[in-house]
């Protein structure tokens, strides 16, 4: 059977919208840059992790990751598919705070961008 390992996401600057989505969901964060991925960017001339084409936001035990990659096309359309986060009002706020925003408001949700114009929906508890 198939089983969830890493949720893709393409963008332009896979470091900041790395740090959005670790900030904005609960247990996430950024993975570390052991002392050999540093050698294995520099190898490939990237000396600056902030400079990383593909960077990896790492959840609780069981949980997918996300791996951003850095791609040159722009957002073009409505996702495909999306990322639904459960929260009230004051995650709303925080999520705002974030860099996100409100794309449209619903009865039961709201659909949210992240700072790259990716949707997600931020459903009520």
């Amino acid at each position: 059977m198939a089983r969830f390992r890493d949720i893709v996401i393409d963008c332009h600057h896979p470091a900041s919208l790395a740090r959005f989505w670790a900030a904005a969901m609960d247990g996430y964060a950024v993975a570390p840059y052991p002392a050999e991925e540093l050698a294995r960017l520099r190898s490939m001339g990237v000396f600056d992790p902030e400079d990383d084409p593909q960077v990896m936001v790492e959840g609780p035990p069981g949980s997918p990751s996300f791996f951003f990659q850095k791609v040159p096309e722009s957002k073009a359309v409505k996702n495909r598919m999306h990322v639904d986060l459960v929260g009230d009002g004051a995650e709303l706020e925080r999520l705002l705070s974030l860099g996100a925003w409100v794309v449209t408001r619903r009865p039961d949700l709201v659909v949210l961008a992240d700072p790259e114009g990716n949707e997600f929906c931020l459903v009520d508890e």
